[in-house]
């Protein structure tokens, strides 16, 4: 849990190919600030940072572009072949994420901006968990979360499954979340469990501290 007065930062989690950026967009347009862990650990990772210098000692030049950069599609290939290399690189990223996280979360409350939407993929895994007051996560049948996963990333249907076995089961999701979306039909159906909810949230919110967001 999150330590500064006032403020609320609600994790967002779930499974590849579930529909997690769909009810990020629901919360942001309800006036949630935004803390995308996919785009900081993109940030990170940018050429000449202590992030890629790691990286790059760990794996060697194979997972730099020509012109210095990381090529994302290398590191993920290398990656989702081996727990262990995943392991690895996780180890090496999440303290650069995990720092970027905890200024972003300042900032916001600096700002004044006390609800905060964490989006966090593995959010358990690099144990940004701790920061948050309450945790969403979106889950989906398999063979559902596989067509959306291939048809997103235009990937094969072996590489999709691969991704699908790095991550945590369904049934992980559930015990380890306060609240869980269900995203077996319709993305509409999706956004309206998604609206309710940060309703819901934001009602809390405002009969806890007495603040009218």
């Amino acid at each position: 849990m999150n330590s500064l007065d006032g403020v609320m930062v609600i994790g967002l989690t779930g499974q590849t190919g579930a529909g997690k950026s769909t009810v990020s967009k629901v919360f942001v347009q309800n006036g949630f600030r935004l803390i995308d862990a996919d785009a900081i650990s993109r940030l990170v990772v940018k050429r000449g940072s202590h992030c890629l210098a790691d990286l790059r000692e760990c794996f060697t030049d194979v997972i730099l572009t020509a012109d210095g950069e990381l090529d994302r599609k290398a590191m993920a290939a290398i990656a989702f072949s081996d727990h262990h290399k995943l392991e690895m690189l996780n180890t090496i990223m999440y303290p650069y994420i995990m720092g970027e996280i905890l200024r972003m979360i300042h900032h916001f409350s600096q700002q004044n901006h006390k609800l905060i939407l964490l989006d966090a993929p593995t959010l358990f895994e690099s144990r940004a968990d701790d920061f948050c007051d309450l945790i969403i996560s979106v889950v989906a049948e398999p063979e559902l979360r596989k067509q959306r996963i291939m048809k997103r990333d235009h990937i094969s249907e072996e590489a999709a499954q691969k991704r699908m076995q790095m991550q945590h089961s369904e049934s992980f999701f559930r015990e380890h979340s306060d609240t869980v979306l269900e995203n077996n039909t319709t993305f509409l159906e999706l956004e309206e469990a998604a609206q309710e909810l940060s309703a819901k949230l934001i009602r809390y919110y405002e009969a806890k501290f007495g603040v009218l967001v």
